[in-house]
């Protein structure tokens, strides 16, 4: 099977969207499979071009046997609505026009968050007559409207109506999360066409390790217990919680927050910082996806937070399957089918989403009772096995065979 991949977001791009499918179709390569991937160039989420790569019309590369075709995009960074907007309607066109030329193809998949990349799925599945694949990770227009980024209006009416649109267009519907899937069936989307595969952790990356010397050394972090935030920066991730939850600890000498990522709230939670007089937090830029572990691995426990909304109960942080992984108990400020996992294995504490005492008293629990937080340790480790990146890209492609028989 050849299967056209339709994404706006790709390594050396180290977020969630870019690491799933990444991940999903080195595996499907491995299966046999031929897989393309159609994606611009590098640049999230500070909207600078990474180094060896030129944002022009058209480049190819072989990235773990995928073909991967970069296309020209309107370059932004992570932040200001109206051009993260335009960003996402230029790599629809170029993306949907490079697709065309690609031979062959026998499913079409087009994922989210933003639809925009599915619309040019669509399209370039429908002149093909293809069978079209939505990988919904994300229920937008809804989780910018959430964040408070965009207000009831015509225009968001509309990009309802277009995601409706697809829906119904769609040959199969993929979510990432039962809760999703039960929102789609609410609105009227057959839940004969959907299946659900979660995120995952890639266990030959993320497995257990002994803290980095080196970079304990690097950051001044010897004898420290650290409590970190790794992720993206954003309006959805309210981690100024996070910052008074430090606040409330600036009385525990061994305890230190660590931040590591980039994105629209990196500079503004800086300052915010540096006003509270916060000499327990520190601030890293993003790494690379090789780098990612050595940070991952000084962490005594991981903090996972969304802001407090009824959408954001049907998200599962894909960064939830790595500290599992890598056997890091969680924090976890997310309510929702993401709590029920983290209860219900057994690999960390629940908090209320925004809410800094109980942060701050979920970080206390972690460093006055290690035997507590060994147990947590190990249960993630049994938990991962579930959640394997491998087992998961094989339900995907059981639905990618789905829709190659539906048409």
């Amino acid at each position: 099977m050849h299967i056209l991949f339709l994404t706006d977001n790709f390594p050396p791009e180290v977020n969630a969207p870019a690491s799933r499918t990444h991940e999903h179709c080195r595996r499907w390569v491995e299966a046999g499979h031929r897989v393309t991937v159609v994606t611009g160039v590098p640049n999230f989420p500070k909207g600078r071009v990474f180094d060896g790569y030129t944002n022009k019309c058209w480049q190819q590369e072989v990235v773990d046997g995928i073909r991967v075709i970069r296309v020209w995009t309107y370059v932004t960074a992570n932040e200001g609505f109206a051009r993260r907007i335009f960003d996402y309607l230029s790599f629809m066109v170029s993306g949907a026009f490079a697709a065309l030329f690609v031979r062959g193809v026998d499913v079409v998949v087009g994922t989210s968050p933003q639809f925009f990349t599915a619309c040019a799925a669509w399209f370039v599945a429908g002149l093909k007559r293809r069978p079209f694949v939505f990988e919904v990770r994300d229920l937008w227009p809804e989780s910018i409207k959430a964040v408070g980024a965009m207000r009831d209006s015509f225009a968001l009416r509309a990009l309802e109506r277009i995601e409706m649109f697809l829906y119904r267009r769609a040959t199969r519907i993929v979510t990432v999360t039962e809760a999703s899937r039960r929102t789609l069936e609410a609105r009227g989307v057959a839940g004969s066409k959907i299946d659900v595969v979660t995120n995952g952790v890639d266990m030959s990356r993320f497995s257990p390790r002994s803290k980095d010397p080196a970079l304990l050394r690097e950051l001044q972090l010897e004898g420290k217990f650290v409590a970190g935030y790794v992720g993206t920066h954003g309006m959805a991730h309210a981690l100024e919680t996070v910052l008074q939850a430090a606040q409330i600890l600036k009385s525990e000498p061994r305890t230190v927050v660590l931040l590591l990522g980039d994105g629209a709230r990196k500079e503004a939670l800086r300052r915010e910082a540096e006003a509270m007089g916060l000499t327990n937090v520190i601030f890293i830029d993003s790494v690379s996806k090789e780098a990612v572990t050595r940070y991952w691995s000084i962490l005594d426990v991981s903090i996972i937070h969304l802001r407090r909304t009824e959408l954001f109960t049907t998200v599962i942080p894909s960064k939830l399957f790595e500290c599992m992984g890598m056997g890091i108990p969680v924090l976890l400020g997310v309510a929702g089918e993401a709590a029920q996992i983290v209860e219900e294995h057994g690999v960390g504490l629940v908090f209320e989403p925004e809410s800094p005492s109980l942060l701050a008293a979920g970080i206390r629990r972690f460093l006055t009772q290690p035997q507590f937080a060994a147990e947590c340790r190990s249960r993630c480790l049994v938990a991962a096995v579930e959640y394997d990146r491998s087992r998961l890209a094989g339900l995907m492609l059981g639905a990618l065979h789905k829709a190659t028989l539906q048409t």
